[in-house]
């Protein structure tokens, strides 16, 4: 049977940097501001787009899509990244 390598297995694979903790905490501020904004802003044209029928032309359709795109992007990978920042690591395991 093959024997399979892990990143483990290979010193200096993925080299590290001690990067200070404030460091961790001020991109994770930043993150967080940022994933906020994001959900609220593209919920906002989301809600606007739909409401009103004078928006709703095949051109806004794309501007809508992004939006959606975007909003899932800040609902799904904000939280990630804000909670590592946090813990100063990986915490969602080798499957995450």
């Amino acid at each position: 049977a093959p024997q399979t390598m892990t990143v483990q297995d290979v010193p200096g694979a993925f080299p590290t940097v001690d990067v200070p903790d404030h460091a961790h905490y001020t991109i994770g501020v930043v993150i967080l501001i940022v994933g906020i904004t994001g959900t609220l802003g593209n919920f906002l044209v989301f809600y606007a787009f739909c409401r009103s029928r004078s928006l709703q032309t095949p051109a806004n359709i794309l501007i809508i899509n992004l939006a959606i795109s975007d909003f899932l992007m800040s609902i799904t990978q904000s939280p990630v990244f804000f909670t590592n920042s946090l813990y100063k690591r990986w915490i969602f395991g080798e499957k995450g």
